[in-house]
């Protein structure tokens, strides 16, 4: 019991929890211009380890990292793990909290976390965790760099992905968007299950018989579809949720990262259903396959 009180007082009741807010001046990497300027820098860096790795290393062979995939596997498990359990014990006590101001409104709690009250500030519980989510973002970017490093494979879909996972994390939090309590905490959940199964096929434990990151990825757009048709017939209801001009910028973005997703799921499903169908195929196009969907992973 002494545990869970002293977990729940770190994740929500600490007084930098309680009396967070989102300040160009006080908040670090607040600004558009550090947005900017960090995702050209991401996307400068990525290239150019790219085109370097080519130039000095004509052979395909991975390049061995030794425990640093594992380690950030490990770390963003972890960080993710906390945010999750920061923003549900967070969201449960601004539930409780604000509820009887929702009386009136006759708003329910999942209704809260699709849909803010026109008017609602930067500021508390939530958004303190949703600003860690959004420095997380950097953290997660660094994937990127192992994966050109080991394998030599820079994907268009990865840049795109983690330049607008940053680009959105900021706006949720520039314009106290709408739906982002929910989206962070299923997007945590997943990708602390994605990360753990990493760190574990990292260590040399067997992997699964499928995809599962693809498939773990999949199942997180699609919840995400859904919620965002939520906030849209909320908003219509209710008469408008805060940042809904950002959401819809959100919601154009995340359709971006769905068609493409999309599109190369399709093809994966369809050439594996050829590959097993077809006994002449080699193991090195199989070998192939598999480095192509790793190479779109979250």
């Amino acid at each position: 019991m002494m545990l869970l009180d002293s977990s729940r007082y770190y994740l929500s009741e600490h007084p930098s929890i309680v009396g967070f807010r989102w300040s160009h001046t006080q908040s670090w990497g607040s600004t558009w211009s550090f947005l900017f300027s960090s995702i050209a820098a991401y996307v400068a860096a990525s290239v150019f380890l790219h085109i370097l790795l080519l130039l000095l290393f004509r052979h395909r062979r991975p390049l061995p990292l030794g425990p640093i995939p594992a380690a950030h596997s490990l770390c963003m498990a972890l960080i993710s793990a906390t945010i999750f359990s920061g923003a549900f014990l967070s969201s449960a006590a601004e539930i409780r909290d604000t509820r009887w101001s929702w009386r009136r409104s006759r708003t329910t709690p999942f209704q809260w976390l699709l849909c803010f009250p026109l008017g609602t500030r930067p500021s508390g519980r939530v958004f303190f965790w949703s600003y860690i989510f959004y420095l997380s973002r950097f953290v997660h970017a660094l994937r990127t760099f192992i994966t050109i490093i080991r394998g030599r494979k820079l994907s268009f879909f990865k840049l795109f992905n983690n330049s607008i996972l940053i680009f959105m994390s900021f706006l949720w939090l520039e314009f106290s968007q709408s739906f982002q309590v929910l989206a962070i905490l299923l997007t945590t959940l997943v990708y602390s299950v994605v990360y753990g199964y990493r760190f574990w096929t990292e260590i040399g434990l067997r992997s699964a018989c499928f995809p599962f990151v693809v498939n773990c990825q999949m199942v997180l757009l699609s919840c995400n579809v859904v919620c965002h048709f939520g906030v849209l017939l909320l908003h219509i209801i209710k008469g408008g949720c805060n940042g809904i001009g950002a959401w819809i910028f959100n919601s154009v973005l995340n359709g971006a990262i769905l068609f493409l997703f999309l599109n190369f799921y399709v093809k994966m499903q369809s050439g594996g259903r050829k590959v097993g169908g077809d006994r002449r195929s080699t193991a090195a196009e199989k070998a192939e396959k598999l480095e192509l969907i790793k190479g779109r992973e979250i």
